[in-house]
Formats: C-alpha cells, sequence, structure tokens
C-alpha cells in the first residue's frame, strides 16, 4: 500500500476568512490535481501566530467555523484531511488541537498540543504558549488503511520519547504540524525531522505555514517528509506550495528488518511505559 500526502504550506494573512478560504481551494487541488488520500495544513493555519490573533479566532470543536469548513472539505473532496491546528476554546480555557476529518467529514481524532513551548531560538519571544494555552495530556491517532497515523504539533516534534511512543503503539507514520521560526528552523527543522525518523523508522512529515517577511513571527516554511532511513523524500521552498510525496509502505518492513533496533533495545536497563488513556 501506498499513501500519498499532500503537505499543504498556504501563506497565513490576518482573515480568518480568506484563511479559510485558500486552504479549502487547497485542500481541492491537492486531491483534485495531485491525487492525495491525506491532506495536512500547518499550525494554526487561520491566524497569525500572535496572541491577541489566535485569541481572536479561538472557536469550539466541533461547531465552530473552521471545523466546519474542514469537515465539509473532507466530505466533498473524498479525503483525509488533517486540519493543522487551531485554537480550541473549550470549559473557559484556550488549547492548540489539531483535528483530523474523514472522507465522510467525520471526526475522526483530536490532538491538544502537549508540549507548550516558551522558548525561541532567536531570543525574542512572539508567543508564550503557557500564558495562552493549557497543555493536552492524551495521544491521538487515526488509521489510513490499515496505517496507524499519531500526531504532534510543532515543539511536540523535539521530545524523542513522545515520539517513540507513538511508534510502541503501533504508528507508522507521524505527522506534525509546525509554526517554527527561520533561525530555529535553519538549525533544527530537517534534522529534528530526520532524527524522529530514524529513531523510530517512521514517515516523519513536517507542515509549515508558508514565509511571510512582515509577519510577527517569520516562519521557516520547507515543510517536509522523511522516510524511514532518514532521507528527505519531499522538501518545500519557502513560499506558497502543495507538497506531494508517495510514502511505500514496504520501507518500512525493509529498514526494521534490516535494522532491528526495537528488538534489540534494552529493556532490562530501560522501558517506555506508554498511557494510551492518560
Amino acid at each position: 500500500m501506498t499513501i500519498k500526502i499532500a503537505l499543504v504550506q498556504l501563506r497565513v494573512v490576518d482573515s480568518k476568512e480568506k484563511n479559510l478560504k485558500n486552504a479549502i481551494d487547497l485542500i481541492r487541488i491537492a486531491k483534485k490535481e495531485k491525487d492525495a488520500n491525506v491532506v495536512v495544513l500547518p499550525e494554526c493555519f487561520n491566524a497569525p501566530y500572535t496572541a491577541d490573533s489566535l485569541r481572536d479566532v479561538a472557536e469550539e470543536i466541533p461547531s465552530g467555523e473552521t471545523c466546519r469548513a474542514l469537515s465539509n472539505a473532507a466530505r466533498d473532496f473524498g479525503v483525509h484531511v488533517v486540519g493543522g491546528s487551531i485554537v480550541e476554546s473549550f470549559s473557559g480555557r484556550l488549547y492548540n488541537t489539531c483535528t483530523v476529518w474523514g472522507p465522510e467529514g467525520d471526526l475522526v481524532a483530536t490532538y491538544r498540543k502537549v508540549h507548550l513551548c516558551d522558548s525561541s531560538l532567536s531570543g525574542k519571544m512572539t508567543v508564550a504558549e503557557t500564558k495562552l494555552f493549557t497543555a493536552g495530556s492524551k495521544y491521538a491517532t487515526f488509521t489510513v488503511g490499515e496505517t496507524r497515523i499519531g500526531l504532534g504539533i510543532c515543539w511536540d516534534m523535539r521530545f524523542a520519547e513522545f515520539a517513540t511512543a507513538y511508534r510502541t503503539m503501533g504508528c507508522d507514520l507521524l505527522i506534525y504540524p509546525a509554526v517554527c521560526d527561520v533561525p530555529t528552523g535553519e538549525q533544527h527543522w530537517e534534522l529534528l525531522a530526520k532524527a524522529r525518523a530514524l529513531d523510530n523508522q517512521t514517515f516523519v512529515a513536517f507542515c509549515s505555514p508558508a514565509r511571510d517577511t512582515h509577519a510577527k513571527l517569520i516562519p521557516y516554511g520547507h515543510s517536509l517528509v522523511v522516510d524511514p532511513w532518514g532521507r528527505v523524500i519531499q522538501r518545500a521552498t519557502e513560499f506558497q506550495e502543495i507538497v506531494v510525496a508517495d510514502l511505500v509502505l514496504k520501507e518500512l518492513s525493509d529498514v526494521r528488518r534490516r535494522i532491528p533496533v526495537f528488538e534489540q533495545k534494552r529493556t532490562d536497563l530501560y522501558e517506555l511505559k506508554v498511557d494510551c488513556t492518560a
């Protein structure tokens, strides 16, 4: 089996309505013209990444405007849509939340960002996430055919144990919608994607917004897909575009047979205990 994944690296503007229209248009192109069966949007794709803008677009899941638009797009185009992330309003709290919509328009997964970022390599903090968001506390997976897919958001990519927990659950693909600034991206973006893929012998996809040099936080861009050998098989530029990669799933069994590190772990010395219900 092959999964054709499309990373939609859209340019975020200061209009929720325009961002949603752009996202739906690009989802349509990814499915109708590029024949993707999984389409991924970036983190916080419906508003600029500033505290005020993010608060302004907060909505409930699944009844909010963005959720309805993504549900309709998934159903109309018959595709799985990984809705990047949006700001979820729930019981007086805000969460940075990824929703996944099935080809029938149904909500098949919801993931609240677990690791919140209060750091900036450039020395300039744009959003102190712990002051804005409440951290999630659960893993989230969904399946396409027989392939189990694990979800993270941006800063989650830095935590190796988190990715390995997903591999322990049987995931073969890890998807991280993300907003990464340029200084951080230049040093760590590709390195982190390769590390998570190589460590866990999975496919890994990072999806960024397009670069906007006028934004308070300038996104790095360069959305990419890495295979279980740690090789970049698709990479975007910094501009708005759709990148598509064919994930040849038989490569998973090949790399795991030839480099059987998960069978060689010393569980007498160390063990990752995963509570999927936490």
